[in-house]
């Protein structure tokens, strides 16, 4: 029997932090970025991506249909979960920890002390739904990238 390879996954291929590639992901507010290292996050499949979020912004409660794990990859990653933003539900996690996030589970992060980044491994589509519409960068003028915009790196 041959073995079964994910999408991307049938050769050796490795990424050095250098050579990660950030990008405006207009789901995201002003400052936030997203790479993209491992699959394709727009289509049904394993990927893996990383979320870099510059000190003081917010994202608001907002819900992901598909299940999710987070390793904080550097800086503190604040996350609470519900509908509204409390700063006081909110949970820190230095560099290394590990947080699963069940499917359409609302929760919100700040960038409360500083730059964090985090590492999703996750099986997509990747969906993103603020619980507020105002809330969403998306209905905004900010028009520097959409979701279909969501491509793998070179190489990744």
């Amino acid at each position: 029997m041959a073995p079964h390879h994910e999408r991307g996954e049938s050769v050796f291929k490795a990424m050095r932090a250098e050579d990660i590639v950030w990008k405006p992901f207009a789901a995201f507010p002003a400052g936030a970025q997203l790479a993209v290292l491992v699959g394709d996050p727009a289509e049904p499949g394993p990927y893996v991506v990383r979320v870099k979020v510059p000190g003081g912004v917010k994202l608001m409660p907002h819900r992901h249909p598909e299940d999710r794990i987070y390793t904080v990859m550097s800086g503190v990653f604040y996350i609470g979960l519900g509908e509204r933003f409390d700063v006081g539900s909110m949970q820190a996690f230095p560099p290394g920890s590990v947080v699963v996030l069940p499917g359409d589970t609302a929760h919100f992060h700040f960038a409360k002390s500083g730059e964090y980044v985090t590492q999703v491994t996750a099986i997509g589509p990747l969906g993103l739904e603020y619980v507020e519409a105002a809330d969403d960068p998306r209905t905004s003028a900010r028009t520097s990238a959409s979701e279909s915009d969501i491509t793998t790196q070179p190489g990744a």
